[in-house]
């Protein structure tokens, strides 16, 4: 993987057939078959570095992901996030919370993103930063006015004022207020709620210092270090892969 090595498929078309995740329900059209079809000499399936994408150096940490795969909005959101919970004093370990919460939305998937986010970093960091990162999924619909949390206005157009959150949502929500490390959560949540600010995106650098006592980065590089999550780092390296 490294980034002298040559284009894999090179002189050959990519083909990229999207995941059914990101197509089901949506209308649009399943291609898999009419590419299946194409396959011959000069059409392969994509597989490995996409030339479309910029190329990963051979050992990725966490900030390569930020600057090679996140999309702008979810990059700017974790970064604005976890500066404003330093720039108010909190914890290092809220700031890292914050800066991880979303990571999923940022080339993997959307649904569920808290649980998928803190299983993601959940290697890498301490109990209580990914247990932060995987309730503010529930915690975020329920407001905390003597904490200072109200319901987002963005989910009234989101998800509409007459949206209920499922039962498995109301049920964690619920337990997290019992934990001892509720607050750790719902202070994600509060730095959680600025998503349209037309402001600079952060300087990452910033960070470098507090990522690197509590983000334990593998020697052989984010996805490669096989930790149970590795997978899901490798999926955001090579997103169009076929198999």
């Amino acid at each position: 993987m490294s980034i002298d090595e040559p284009w894999p498929q090179e002189g050959r078309e990519r083909m990229i057939q999207p995941a059914p995740v990101g197509i089901v329900g949506t209308g649009q059209p399943n291609t898999e078959m009419e590419l299946l079809a194409k396959l011959d000499a000069d059409h392969v399936m994509m597989m490995g570095d996409n030339p479309a994408l910029p190329r990963f150096p051979e050992r990725p940490t966490l900030m390569d992901f930020f600057r090679l795969r996140f999309q702008g909005i979810t990059e700017r959101h974790l970064l604005v996030s976890a500066v404003r919970a330093l720039d108010d004093g909190q914890d290092e370990k809220v700031v890292v919370a914050c800066l991880l919460h979303d990571i999923s939305n940022g080339c993997l998937i959307r649904s569920d993103h808290g649980y998928w986010s803190a299983q993601m970093v959940a290697p890498y960091v301490s109990e209580e930063i990914a247990w932060a990162v995987k309730y503010h999924q529930p915690l975020r619909y329920f407001a905390d006015e003597a904490n200072g949390y109200s319901y987002p206005e963005s989910y009234h157009a989101f998800f509409g004022p007459d949206y209920v959150p499922p039962e498995y949502i109301r049920r964690d929500a619920e337990e997290a207020r019992n934990h001892r490390w509720y607050m750790t959560s719902r202070l994600v949540t509060i730095y959680d709620t600025y998503f349209f600010d037309d402001g600079p995106t952060p300087d990452p650098e910033i960070l470098t210092d507090i990522i690197g006592r509590h983000f334990k980065q593998p020697e052989q590089g984010l996805g490669f270090d096989g930790s149970p999550t590795a997978h899901m780092w490798r999926t955001m390296i090579w997103p169009n892969n076929f198999l």
